[in-house]
């Protein structure tokens, strides 16, 4: 049981994991907020680009259909019933993972935090809050087949986790400034 949710959870979620990832490395281009700033700050920072987000979204699109394609064998080796993707809920878990990240953006800058700066459960769960709330406006029926509370429970344990080990190996290998 325990197993069925957690791969559930991870299945689910996918294409809202690998976004901000893929943002990173399309690396630069046009900032979103064109470097203009509100009470003194910028209004994102040069980390948030219209590249690494059309990237990002692209990214955990392309994910799901992968994902689809090969679900009926990884839920037979599993002996789980993973979701299937509609299309426009794969979309919108993609892009509100880098909305969520973007609005984090806007609050950082906001509280006086420069890019790169810690702000401990917002980085872990932004990008969460952005595809969760877009797939449930874009897709509720599937949203809400697919994101049952015990689901949800194991996505919002399980996230902070992986969040924080992918980034730690992420700076041990040098691909990030940070290790959050």
């Amino acid at each position: 049981m325990v197993g069925s949710l957690i791969a559930t959870a991870f299945w689910a979620m996918l294409p809202a994991y690998v976004p901000n990832n893929f943002a990173v490395l399309a690396g630069g281009g046009r900032p979103i907020d064109g470097g203009r700033e509100w009470n003194g700050s910028r209004v994102l920072g040069d980390g948030k680009t219209w590249r690494g987000t059309a990237v990002g979204t692209a990214a955990g699109f392309l994910l799901a259909l992968v994902l689809n394609a090969v679900n009926e064998p990884v839920s037979a080796t599993l002996g789980v019933g993973l979701p299937t993707f509609e299309l426009h809920a794969a979309f919108a878990l993609a892009l509100g993972a880098m909305l969520g990240d973007i609005g984090a953006s806007f609050i950082k800058r906001r509280s006086g935090r420069e890019r790169g700066a810690a702000f401990p459960g917002l980085d872990q769960l932004d990008f969460v809050a952005g595809a969760l709330i877009a797939a449930f406006v874009v897709a509720p029926g599937w949203a809400l087949a697919t994101f049952t509370l015990p689901v949800l429970a194991v996505v919002l344990v399980m996230t902070p986790v992986l969040h924080v080990t992918t980034n730690v190996i992420a700076y041990k290998l040098g691909l990030k400034n940070e290790p959050w």
